[in-house]
């Protein structure tokens, strides 16, 4: 924000007309076609400036006293009142979108709703991946496959495939080490 406080120019005739120890009101006339484009350029709207320019009027008006740098503490309030009217907003949008899904639920709001369903690319992709991984999976040694399997397929537990296959829980732990490492050597080749 500094840097494009330095950009605005400031007319000699302006700085000429600034008493000795002006009052915020008298520096808010001096300044005030600079902070209008000021505010115009971060709103981006000339109505939106002019409401926040008014409101910046009557906070001069009703700070008393001299400022030191009364230039600066006019943009500094002109960016505060700014950054207020964006969080209004924010607080107003949260406040309907809650009211917005009580009243009709979630997704009340999405008209033209996305079809969860994969496109037919994403289906024939994740298709192509599957034969990948199921190929993977046929090329490993006959006791990890059946680890494997066992475990990351159908879900069972470490003591579980134990019991099944009738051994230790540390040979289905090395069966499952062996079985990563191959899988994930083939599959990132």
């Amino acid at each position: 924000m500094d840097g494009d406080r330095a950009k605005l120019p400031v007319s000699a005739e302006a700085v000429r007309s600034v008493p000795p120890n002006p009052t915020l009101e008298t520096l808010y006339g001096v300044h005030r076609r600079e902070v209008l484009r000021f505010l115009t350029a971060r709103t981006g709207d000339r109505a939106e400036a002019d409401d926040l320019l008014q409101e910046l009027w009557i906070r001069a008006r009703a700070h008393a006293g001299p400022v030191g740098d009364g230039r600066s503490y006019l943009y500094r309030m002109a960016h505060n009142l700014i950054v207020d009217r964006l969080r209004a907003q924010q607080r107003r949008m949260r406040r309907d979108r809650r009211w917005s899904d009580e009243r009709h639920g979630d997704d009340a709001g999405l008209i033209d709703r996305a079809d969860p369903a994969p496109t037919p690319e994403e289906a024939l992709i994740a298709r192509e991946e599957g034969q990948v991984v199921r190929a993977a999976i046929a090329t490993l040694p006959e006791r990890a496959r059946r680890a494997f399997e066992l475990h990351k397929l159908r879900g069972m537990s470490h003591a579980e495939v134990a019991r099944d296959l009738s051994i230790s829980i540390s040979a289905v732990e090395k069966h499952m080490s062996v079985a990563m490492k191959h899988l994930r050597r083939i599959l990132l080749d």
